[in-house]
C-alpha cells in the first residue's frame, strides 16, 4: 500500500518541477463562493430552464406519435434540490450523520427524511408538461428504500404527480448508478412504454439506453460514477 501511495504521489504534478505558482492551486474558499454565486445568482436555474426546454419541445415532436409515452426522472439535484444540505457543508456531500441546517454538518439522508427539498422549478414544469400531453412520468432515483415514505411526501407537497417512483432495492449496492437505473428503464420498454426523455444531473443518470434522448441538468457540487 505504501508503495502505490508514494507512486500516486510522483505522478502529481510538482510546482517546483513545472514553474507552477502556488496561485495557481485551486483555493477551496474561493470555489465554495463560485459555487454559492452560480446558484444564488440565477444562472444555475436559467441553465436548467435551458435544458429543461429542449427536453420539452422533444416531447411536444414525439408524445402523440409513439404507442405508451414516457418520461424517467432522476430525483436528487433533478426534480428536488438538496442545496440547503450542501451549503451548510460547504458544498461537500456527507450522507451519513444527523443534519443540523444551522450550525452544520447536515447528513443528506436525514435531510431527505425530512421531506423539505424544493423542486426545481424548470423540471416540475416539465413533468407537469409531460402528464398534460398523455406522457407517463415515472421517477428513478438511487435514494434507498426506506425513504419512500418521505420522497413520496415530498414529491407530492411540491406538485409533482407520477406513474411510478423506484428506488434503489433494500441492501443493494452498484458501482454505478447506471448498473441500476438502465435496467429499470429496460423494464419499463417491456412493459410497453416508450420512454421518450430520460433526465437527471450525471452522467451516469442516462448511460446504458431504453430512452429516446437523454438531457443533463448541471450539477456543480458533486460528481457520482
Amino acid at each position: 500500500m505504501r508503495a502505490k501511495l508514494l507512486i500516486a504521489f510522483a505522478l502529481l504534478p510538482s510546482a517546483c518541477a513545472s514553474g507552477s505558482k502556488p496561485s495557481d492551486v485551486p483555493n477551496l474558499f474561493d470555489t465554495q463562493r463560485q459555487v454559492a454565486a452560480y446558484i444564488d445568482s440565477g444562472r444555475y436555474d436559467g441553465d436548467c430552464a435551458r435544458v429543461a426546454a429542449r427536453a420539452r419541445s422533444y416531447l411536444d415532436q414525439r408524445a402523440s406519435k409513439v404507442p405508451k409515452p414516457a418520461a424517467v426522472f432522476d430525483i436528487d439535484e433533478t426534480s428536488l434540490s438538496n442545496w440547503p444540505a450542501y451549503r451548510v457543508n460547504g458544498w461537500t456531500r456527507l450522507t451519513a450523520g444527523a443534519c443540523d441546517l444551522e450550525k452544520g454538518p447536515c447528513g443528506l439522508r436525514a435531510w431527505q427524511a425530512l421531506a423539505k427539498s424544493k423542486a426545481i422549478p424548470a423540471t416540475l414544469d416539465l413533468a407537469r408538461h409531460a402528464r398534460s400531453l398523455g406522457v407517463a412520468v415515472f421517477f428513478i432515483t438511487g435514494r434507498p428504500a426506506n425513504l419512500r415514505e418521505a420522497t413520496e411526501r415530498n414529491l407530492r407537497a411540491e406538485g409533482y404527480e407520477w406513474d411510478g417512483v423506484v428506488l434503489l432495492p433494500e441492501g443493494a449496492s452498484f458501482k454505478s448508478a447506471a448498473d441500476f437505473k438502465a435496467p429499470e428503464r429496460r423494464r419499463l420498454a417491456e412493459q410497453g412504454y416508450t420512454i421518450l426523455i430520460s433526465i437527471g444531473d450525471q452522467e451516469s443518470d442516462l448511460a446504458g439506453g431504453f430512452a429516446e434522448r437523454t438531457f443533463k441538468l448541471p450539477n456543480p457540487v458533486y460528481f457520482l460514477p
